[in-house]
């Protein structure tokens, strides 16, 4: 534990250079393009990712996966694998530890713990899914652990499974909820808002199932100790919710279970929650007393991590000739399992988006027999955008009206369906700007009527949006006697820039250089607080945190300094006062006292203190989301229909940014997943067996860099006075209405209407 102990220590915490000091002036360090401060490790290959630990004495463990989608296992034979070259034990029902069910996701009460499936895990013959984990071949090394799992024989008692969508749909039913919200949203009289519409629109659209391709493949590493507690080394977003569930899952105490995750190579909501894969891995090292390293294959990620479901939605648009809605329907189908019970919230954009004086939005589910699905960035706001948008885009055409202006038209005062004002709602704003900088003007509004040679050249718009989340989580802040901060949170860093705008946080919040603060996390260990990075919440959420934590840590140490009748602060009010030059200093150029100064008089090491950023009331009192504009121009050739990206611009408004490099990195990311999903990418699934037919990134197309043009982002860069520090989430608003921009594009340029994801060049010529 000692090696675990420095291993951390050493690669957990963020210490900046020097040279970011340069950047300090009267404003501070938010709102600058600082490099990210865990980039040089990256791109040197000094972080270590979870598979790559090497912790000494590490057994291998490789899943067995069943190969029916429905059914028991009647017969399992191990003879020949446990007689394999280097196989130490191998697991299945039969010799399986007892083991309690996970916990599914309350995203009410992350405390309990966080898995996408409440499926036992290996505790009877039960199969629920092709893909399912049957057994754990554990050995002295990968190869032999791969090789005696090939060896492994399985015979199976079938019986029928669901796993078609088309004929499941018929016994589609209404979720108790969806996200926490009704299934079912009325307002006003629908049937009185399209009998008033003078015109109409109304189609289905459809989008695919996804899976997840994060960089990092999923891996564990567990380790037992002597007390009887558990370390786990895990490639997740949320290390709290994954020790939480591994307590309940094993019957421990939470604080017998260490979680970390140094590193994490991409999540967008795959790592999110526990997969079985973690507690085998941990029931592995259990069972031979050592270390044990799981690393799922790219299939395996496939077999046994859920993705995106397909959707099925229906929309119909009732309006007057001038453009304004009198009418909406959004009905939408999307399939889940029961073991999993996630209704992917695809309506909850049009709950938002429009001004609605008639509206019905629905929301039904399937029951199939899958690995459950999940959350894939901008869960339901994705595919629910594309719908959305599309139809936006048909009503123009339908009135020979500007797609913008038809969008301005129906921009609400207040939330549709809550009535409640806005924070900061600026998207008109951002569709003034972005459209000026792309050129909307120049565009020929009639489908098919621009050409370069034998490319059709079309320019397509859609709204992005994204609600804004902040959870009340703790963090700690300590300073200590030689003038250094500390910033303690079981957050995780998948890329996003985490560490780095938090240390820009916190040195301004503390008024200390940056090279003298510094970031921990990705330990369960740092706080008991469910932190989780998803939802684009988790910097607003520490925000709030820190900032608590911070005045909390000033108010001790002004208490501690006025101990001293000789000390400038001895007469001196908090709100007085004024964090800089490594102190606290009377307001203007006042007299003052540093952190170092006032702890050393003491005779004190340091001060610490945990705070809570408070719940979350500017959600309970505005409506808050991020809201932006997509705009994109594509070429499409008249003979192949082979489709390019030729220009993108996104023209966001999420309030104040805390850091515009990493922030417009952010937003690229989930556009180039939106072209993927609009062009390139499909979970192609045999509905006669359940099972996926495309499990790796030769068959799943993800895009590549010459599939992706130079993608301009503009911010508006406005503060939400409602927000911590003015700003709210951009880690997901990327991806939503990239889909629908882009198949409006394609409209404008060919004439044709795609309204069923991917935009495949079958579907074209």
């Amino acid at each position: 534990m000692a090696i675990m102990q420095s291993l951390f220590e050493t690669i957990a915490q963020f210490v900046p250079d020097k040279a970011h000091d340069a950047l300090l002036d009267q404003d501070g360090f938010l709102g600058k393009s600082l490099d990210r401060v865990d980039g040089r490790l990256k791109v040197t290959g000094k972080a270590p990712f979870t598979a790559e630990f090497d912790l000494g004495n590490v057994a291998h463990a490789v899943l067995v996966h069943a190969t029916i989608a429905k059914g028991k296992v009647s017969k399992i034979d191990t003879e020949r694998a446990r007689a394999a070259g280097g196989v130490i034990e191998i697991l299945t029902y039969k010799n399986m530890p007892s083991l309690n069910a996970p916990p599914l996701v309350d995203i009410m009460d992350l405390k309990k713990g966080m898995a996408a499936s409440d499926l036992p895990i290996l505790q009877d013959s039960s199969v629920h899914w092709d893909g399912q984990p049957i057994a754990v071949v554990i050995a002295e090394t990968l190869e032999q652990a791969e090789h005696a799992a090939f060896l492994v024989e399985v015979e199976y008692k079938s019986e029928t499974p669901a796993v078609s969508f088309e004929g499941m749909k018929p016994q589609a039913f209404e979720p108790s909820d969806v996200m926490g919200q009704p299934a079912v949203l009325k307002i006003g009289s629908i049937e009185k808002g399209m009998q008033e519409a003078e015109v109409r629109v109304d189609n289905v659209y459809r989008t695919p199932r996804y899976n997840h391709n994060a960089l990092e493949p999923h891996a564990t590493i567990a380790l037992w100790k002597e007390d009887g507690s558990l370390v786990v080394l895990e490639s997740s977003q949320s290390v709290y919710t994954v020790g939480a569930s591994l307590a309940l899952i094993f019957g421990i105490k939470p604080d017998k279970v260490q979680v970390i995750a140094p590193f994490v190579g991409g999540g967008f909501g795959g790592k999110g929650g526990l997969w079985s894969y973690t507690p085998l891995c941990a029931a592995a090292a259990k069972a031979v007393k050592r270390p044990v390293k799981l690393s799922l294959s790219r299939e395996g990620v496939y077999r046994t991590v859920g993705g995106r479901t397909l959707a099925e939605q229906r929309i119909a648009l009732g309006a007057t000739r001038d453009g304004k809605l009198s009418g909406l329907i959004h009905s939408c189908i999307t399939a889940t399992t029961e073991h999993g019970r996630y209704a992917e919230q695809c309506t909850f954009p049009t709950r938002h988006l429009y001004a609605l004086p008639n509206a019905y939005i629905e929301q039904k589910i399937v029951h199939l027999d899958t690995v459950a699905n999940t959350w894939m960035r901008a869960p339901g706001e994705s595919i629910g955008t594309f719908a959305l948008e599309s139809a936006l885009d048909e009503l123009a055409y339908t009135l020979r009206m500007d797609p913008i202006e038809l969008r301005r038209r129906n921009e609400p005062k207040q939330d549709p369906t809550t009535g409640s004002d806005f924070s900061s709602r600026l998207l008109m704003e951002a569709y003034r700007q972005g459209a000026e900088k792309f050129g909307w003007s120049r565009r020929k509004p009639q489908p098919r009527s621009q050409r370069e040679g034998k490319w059709m050249v079309g320019q397509g718009v859609a709204t992005a949006y994204y609600p804004y989340f902040r959870l009340p989580v703790k963090a700690t802040v300590c300073i200590y006697a030689d003038g250094r901060a500390e910033v303690k949170t079981p957050a995780a860093d998948m890329g996003m820039g985490t560490a780095t705008v938090q240390l820009q946080h916190a040195a301004d919040r503390l008024g200390l250089p940056l090279e003298m603060v510094s970031f921990h996390y990705g330990d369960s260990k740092l706080g008991d607080t469910p932190i989780m990075a998803g939802g684009s919440n988790q910097t607003a959420s520490v925000f709030a945190a820190v900032q608590a934590a911070v005045e909390a840590v000033q108010q001790d140490l002004l208490k501690l300094a006025q101990k001293s009748s000789d000390s400038p602060l001895a007469k001196a009010k908090f709100d007085q006062l004024t964090a800089r030059d490594g102190g606290l200093f009377v307001n203007g150029n006042g007299p003052g006292q540093t952190y170092a100064e006032i702890l050393r008089s003491a005779k004190q090491d340091s001060v610490e203190i945990e705070q809570e950023g408070g719940p979350p009331m500017e959600m309970m009192k505005y409506s808050m989301g991020s809201y932006g504009a997509q705009f994109c121009e594509v070429r499409v050739h008249e003979e192949t229909g082979e489709v390019r990206i030729a220009r993108w611009l996104c023209s966001l408004d999420s309030g104040k940014v805390a850091n515009p490099k990493t922030a417009t990195s952010q937003l690229r990311g989930g556009i180039i997943m939106g072209i993927g999903m609009a062009l390139t990418e499909e979970t192609l699934f045999d509905e006669r067996r359940g099972r996926i037919m495309n499990p790796s990134l030769s068959e799943y197309h993800v895009p590549v860099n010459l599939d992706i043009p130079d993608i301009e982002v503009h911010f508006l860069n406005i503060a939400d006075e409602k927000a911590p520090w003015g700003g709210r989430g951009i880690g997901e608003i990327g991806i939503t209405g990239t889909a629908a921009a882009i198949a409006n594009a394609v409209y404008h340029a060919t004439g044709k209407r795609v309204r069923d994801l991917p935009i495949t060049l079958d579907k074209l010529l």
